[in-house]
């Protein structure tokens, strides 16, 4: 059995600080986390000591489509493994692989092939994170507010196409971005739920009204809110209004400085608090790349400083990863911790794993980043590798 212990000059739990601490590793998860004078270290464990440094959870990215120039669509190992080593480097390491609209049967095809891969998972040699499950962001959207989501693949609202993306999945499948306003989706919701999916608002054109039978059906989540939705007005608040006053639904936010405005930014933090928001990249095949022109799932976009653009100049997709969010957010006054409940606590309390992920404690899987004091990366652990 390997145990490493790692010393650092505070850890963040991160609901809970830790001066001078250590994190005690058994193999490929958390023995122990406390002060340094509390946690009894056993004879002949790998010491690493790294006192100016920060250690925090890894972070859990619930929507992103790529990174290192592939997409999760493509579908192969090869280019799967390259999203989530790229990941990794910027201290993401879980995520949930994020589809985009496309013909069914691509979908599908696709869906199947994700699924492989994350079943056959083991512990990495370097440094990787582990893909937990699916979103499927599509096919059941608004043609109103698709965003840059292909018109022509967009489809009713549908039990039975859920069914076979759900079998393509082969149980993998883990949120569900659907738009409550179109017929049909509230018995989609049921659906999803009933086989245990997050579901999600996104790509909507809702009512104040039609958002709240959806969340009332069980909805919990928005998906990149401000983004691709009705926007908000003072008489008809539409779906900004519903996720902003439910106190159950989580809500995702873009913090690149491109997709939504900093003051929008503070509004959604005032309203939902630290325990409601959840930073997510909607990253592409363009994060960590230089700009150029990459695939988003079926069609190309254009990155052009450091901005993913389709052919019309819609943004689609982000260059964002979650080592930049949170530097983003600690700029606008968000407390560090907040800004770490956002990026792994709370994301993986939507998937049901906050006891395993995005958290420092006895039993979590050694999933953690040492952060310097500029908030980069210094290190990164996961499930257990070696801290590279």
């Amino acid at each position: 059995m390997s145990v490493t212990a790692i010393f650092a000059g505070r850890v963040l739990t991160p609901l809970e600080e830790i001066i001078d601490g250590v994190v005690l590793v058994e193999d490929r998860r958390i023995a122990a986390v406390g002060h340094r004078d509390n946690v009894q270290i056993p004879a002949g464990t790998r010491e690493i000591r790294a006192p100016s440094m920060t250690i925090v959870p890894g972070f859990v990215d619930v929507h992103i489509h790529g990174a290192g120039g592939h997409d999760v669509m493509e579908a192969d190992p090869a280019a799967l493994r390259t999203v989530a080593q790229t990941a990794a480097r910027f201290g993401t390491t879980s995520l949930v692989a994020t589809t985009v609209t496309a013909e069914l049967n691509r979908t599908c095809r696709s869906v199947e092939r994700i699924s492989q891969f994350i079943r056959a998972q083991s512990t990495p040699s370097v440094a990787e994170a582990e893909i937990l499950g699916i979103h499927f962001e599509g096919p059941f959207i608004s043609s109103a507010r698709r965003g840059v989501q292909p018109q022509e693949w967009i489809v009713a609202s549908s039990t039975e196409s859920l069914r076979r993306m759900l079998d393509a999945s082969a149980g993998c499948g883990k949120i569900l971005t659907l738009a409550p306003e179109l017929p049909g989706a509230l018995e989609l919701v049921d659906a999803a739920r009933a086989k245990g999916l997050v579901v999600a608002l996104g790509h909507t054109d809702a009512t104040f009204d039609e958002s709240q039978a959806a969340i009332q059906r069980g909805a919990r989540h928005a998906v990149h809110v401000f983004n691709a939705m009705r926007p908000f007005s003072h008489r008809e608040t539409g779906i900004l209004g519903a996720v902003l006053t439910s106190p159950d639904v989580t809500t995702e936010l873009i913090a690149d400085g491109v997709h939504v405005d900093p003051a929008a930014m503070r509004l959604l933090f005032a309203a939902k608090g630290a325990a409601r928001v959840v930073l997510v990249s909607d990253a592409t095949a363009a994060a960590a790349m230089p700009d150029g022109t990459y695939c988003l799932g079926t069609f190309e976009v254009s990155v052009a400083g450091g901005v993913c653009r389709n052919a019309e100049g819609r943004l689609a997709g982000s260059t964002l990863t979650l080592d930049r969010a949170l530097r983003n957010v600690v700029a606008l006054g968000v407390p560090l911790a907040d800004a770490l409940r956002m990026l792994a606590l709370n994301p993986a309390t939507l998937l049901g794993m906050e006891l395993t992920k995005g958290v420092l404690a006895p039993g979590a899987d050694a999933d953690l980043v040492l952060l310097n004091s500029d908030l980069h990366v210094a290190g990164v652990m996961t499930r257990g590798t070696g801290l590279q």
